[in-house]
């Protein structure tokens, strides 16, 4: 038995990072319609690189959008590891609105989070577009399985939570994290979940099968929205 959404594949990886661009244009331009700005949340990693690249050279009204982090190491920007540092790498040449980070120069994720869950009120909204990956151990944002704090993260209503992950070789040493809750990334208006290469697709079949969401935490999101878009090219 299968639960959650079917998989969309694609020849290349740009010939879905330009359908997943015209699909997430498209839900821009339907926030900014309706509320003046439209807001998405983004994720780090390769594979959605070449979705970025693409947007920044379409015609979008960057000054009415922006950007949330949907989970970052705990590290500071200079890191070269960080989330946020690549994406205002992949989105250079862009006036966005802004970009809502979710470091903060603090000893540990817990000693920030109130500042974290304060400084993304000013969303004002659910976001319109979520762009989120898979990890080959199931993981999606920081939701890293049977990590410390997995258990807020997957049932919190607030907009963010704190993890400290198992180490291994998809963590690496940077253990501690930020994450958007379910909750939060649940209620957007569109969810795209980006995969590339054969061990993520073996994920994703593994996730749609039976079995505990603590084991492969994003079945959290196939199974609450199974409307999202998943994505895979080679």
């Amino acid at each position: 038995m299968t639960n959650g959404p079917e998989l969309i594949s694609f020849a290349s990886r740009q010939a879905m990072a330009d359908r997943v661009a015209d699909l997430v244009q498209a839900e821009l331009a339907r926030g900014i319609g309706s509320d003046g700005h439209a807001e998405c949340a983004v994720s780090g990693g390769s594979t959605p690189e070449a979705l970025y690249r693409t947007l920044v050279r379409r015609d979008v009204p960057w000054g009415k959008v922006g950007l949330t982090l949907v989970d970052e190491r705990w590290t500071p920007p200079d890191h070269p590891r960080s989330n946020e540092t690549f994406v205002r790498r992949s989105f250079e040449g862009a006036p966005i609105r802004a970009l809502r980070g979710l470091y903060r120069p603090a000893p540990t994720p817990a000693d920030a989070l109130a500042q974290v869950e304060a400084s993304l009120a000013d969303i004002g909204k659910p976001f319109d577009v979520v762009i989120l990956g898979i990890g080959p151990d199931g993981h999606s944002a920081s939701w890293f399985p049977h990590a410390h704090g997995l258990s807020t993260a997957l049932a919190s209503k607030a907009m963010v939570a704190t993890v400290r992950a198992i180490r291994s070789d998809v963590t690496q040493d940077e253990v501690d994290r930020m994450t958007l809750t379910v909750s939060a990334v649940a209620s957007a208006r569109r969810i795209v979940l980006l995969l590339a290469g054969m061990d993520k697709r073996a994920a994703f079949e593994a996730a749609r099968g039976e079995g505990p969401v603590e084991a492969m935490p994003v079945r959290a999101i196939l199974r609450t929205r199974p409307d999202l878009w998943a994505c895979w090219a080679p």
